[in-house]
């Protein structure tokens, strides 16, 4: 399937969605329900188990139902897999791409490589991963072959799906900042399935550049961003205007690089009010993309490419 990646035309407008991941009190179909009702333009769709689970039966047949609802609604879609315990109950984001153990690693290599599967059925414009944080003992050369051996067959199959692997550099983990990006490439022969998740909040905490300049130095890699508010140095998801960043700028930068994905909030420790939180965040980034001089798309501008055609969804009707 085509990616929901918006128009093949050029367009000035940015496309704004948000993460399931904080929205984990809903139903998948009311999240989306929602999302569509107040305007956004996508969805970061954490593969979760109050979601759409991953390991469960007949995932198939599930997500073939969230795919003729996204049609439905005319949401565009990145397939997120920062899922905290959907390998293991116990332990946080276990196991890792680094685990010690080949079997482990092997069970969230193959975790990736269904969430292209999923992807590729719902015409998703990347999957976002990250790489885990280095276990104790473990020399971090040996991390980092770790991972790029175990995202080797996940990137095949993203290149033979037209999916993009969207890697995202995480605070405290091996792959932690633009510079990790870069290593991972260099180590993996800079294969063309390969990409970032730029999460601008983590730019804010870590980086040296602005977030803004970070936008522009990794434009060639970017196939999904994700956006919340942040401080130097903490690592926090903050909603909008509780942190340090200025956001025009960042949406500047993103409309000048020509970024055509969605710009996705994620705010995962939310959910408690995550209804009210999705609104004044669209407001929020509406309003900063208009301070920056820039359009953002609205529902009266959907459309999705299929069969190398641009059609405009219908309301109430799909394109299945």
């Amino acid at each position: 399937m085509t990616p929901r990646s918006g128009p093949t035309r050029p367009s000035p407008a940015l496309r704004f969605g948000y993460g399931t991941n904080g929205l984990t009190d809903l139903r998948v179909e009311e999240a989306l329900d929602l999302l569509a009702e107040l305007g956004y333009d996508g969805v970061g769709l954490t593969l979760d188990h109050m979601h759409l689970d991953p390991l469960a039966p007949g995932l198939a047949t599930r997500t073939r139902r969230i795919g003729r609802r996204l049609d439905r609604l005319g949401l565009g879609l990145a397939v997120e897999t920062g899922a905290r315990y959907v390998l293991d109950p116990r332990r946080k984001h276990h196991p890792t791409l680094l685990d010690p153990d080949p079997d482990a690693r092997a069970r969230r290599s193959g975790l990736l490589s269904t969430a292209v599967e999923v992807a590729a059925d719902l015409g998703a414009h990347a999957v976002h991963c990250f790489s885990g944080r280095i276990p104790a003992g473990v020399p971090e050369d040996t991390a980092w072959q770790r991972l790029a051996r175990s995202l080797e067959p996940v990137i095949d199959a993203a290149g033979a799906a037209g999916v993009p692997l969207a890697v995202e550099p995480e605070p405290g983990h091996l792959l932690a900042d633009l510079p990790g990006f870069h290593r991972l490439r260099e180590l993996l022969g800079s294969p063309e399935p390969l990409g970032l998740t730029l999460d601008i909040g983590h730019c804010q905490c870590l980086e040296p550049l602005p977030p803004a300049e970070c936008v522009r130095q990794a434009a060639p890699w970017l196939r999904h961003v994700q956006i919340e508010d942040m401080r130097r140095g903490v690592h926090e998801h903050l909603p909008f205007g509780a942190g340090e960043i200025d956001f025009p700028p960042v949406l500047q930068a993103l409309h000048d690089v020509g970024y055509r994905g969605l710009v996705s909030v994620e705010l995962p420790r939310h959910s408690h009010a995550g209804p009210a939180l999705a609104a004044d965040s669209l407001h929020f980034l509406r309003t900063a993309a208009g301070q920056a001089g820039i359009p953002a798309e609205g529902p009266e501008h959907r459309h999705r490419v299929h069969r190398g055609r641009t059609l405009t969804r219908p309301p109430g009707g799909g394109i299945r």
